[in-house]
């Protein structure tokens, strides 16, 4: 199979260097709280209702921009002026459909102006207020209406009723472009991890997994890449061929690489049904930088 020669030789040392850059974004990475999925016939009341923005996570520590991996995002000073002295959960965004023009924007060593000026940070929490969330909503609405800066923004935020209307305002999302909705509890409080009070609606669900090795390709691909073959967190290895490009079966993403998949639940041996790759996650700076602390 022809995989291009970079692939084979820098293997052994990729790795190495992936393992390190792992470790120290590991030791910064800021608590961010993390989606469950919904799941029909669960109880709306109390629930928030917002667009999912197909962006960046990036989370604003009152000082500087963070990705989630804990690297700092370099953002150009006039972006960041006027953000408040408290952090900030939210997205950095270009619109519907543009998540590899704002990877690459955040991944630059030096910001280029005409990237960062179609982007704005779309904030959808306030992790440090300590209030559930349907008053954090109120203080998030007071920061922006309050702030200079023409970049930041609030996520809007609808109260949820029932099933049908969720499903319905899901539809007209998925119809412009958009990628999902997210529910978040009313009463619930900002805390790090995976929790039920934060919920992910997609018509798929997706998951991360690591490129291991790859697949020949065969017929028209022959001498490509016919698939990826992945690992999950818990050591499952599949292969994902379907979603893939034929740029990126020629030129595939470097063994080791973090990759998105979409599924559409398991199957009876637990693997990802109808999986299919979406994404490179390139949703780090080229080069990571470490957090600065407060004794720095």
């Amino acid at each position: 199979m022809k995989i291009p020669a970079r692939q084979g030789c820098l293997r052994v040392g990729l790795m190495m260097l992936i393992c390190l850059l792992v470790t120290v974004a590991r030791a910064s990475e800021p608590p961010l709280q993390l989606a469950k999925v919904y799941q029909a016939g669960m109880d709306l009341q109390g629930y928030w209702v917002s667009e999912k923005l197909d962006g960046v996570r990036a989370y604003w520590d009152g000082q500087q921009l963070l990705s989630r991996g804990g690297n700092i995002i370099a953002a150009p000073d006039w972006f960041l002026r006027g953000f408040p002295a408290q952090p900030l959960d939210g997205e950095l965004w270009m619109g519907r459909g543009r998540f590899a023009q704002v990877s690459a924007a955040i991944r630059r060593l030096q910001p280029k102006a005409q990237e960062w000026r179609q982007i704005r940070f779309m904030v959808f929490d306030l992790p440090a207020s300590g209030v559930p969330f349907s008053e954090r909503v109120e203080k998030m609405r007071g920061l922006v209406e309050k702030t200079s800066s023409y970049h930041l923004t609030m996520v809007e935020q609808r109260r949820a009723t029932d099933h049908g209307a969720l499903l319905a305002r899901l539809d007209r999302v998925l119809a412009v472009g958009g990628e999902g909705l997210m529910l978040h509890h009313g009463d619930s409080f900002y805390k790090a991890g995976r929790t039920a009070a934060l919920l992910k609606v997609k018509t798929f669900q997706d998951a991360e997994a690591t490129v291991v090795d790859y697949s020949e390709g065969k017929g028209k691909y022959q001498g490509q890449v016919g698939a990826l073959v992945v690992k999950t967190g818990d050591g499952r290895r599949f292969k994902l061929g379907s979603g893939l490009s034929d740029h990126e079966r020629a030129d595939p993403p470097p063994l080791g690489s973090t990759v998105t998949y979409k599924y559409y639940g398991l199957t009876a041996t637990g693997l990802p049904r109808f999986a299919s790759f979406l994404r490179v996650r390139n949703d780090e700076p080229a080069a990571p930088a470490r957090r600065v602390s407060q004794s720095d």
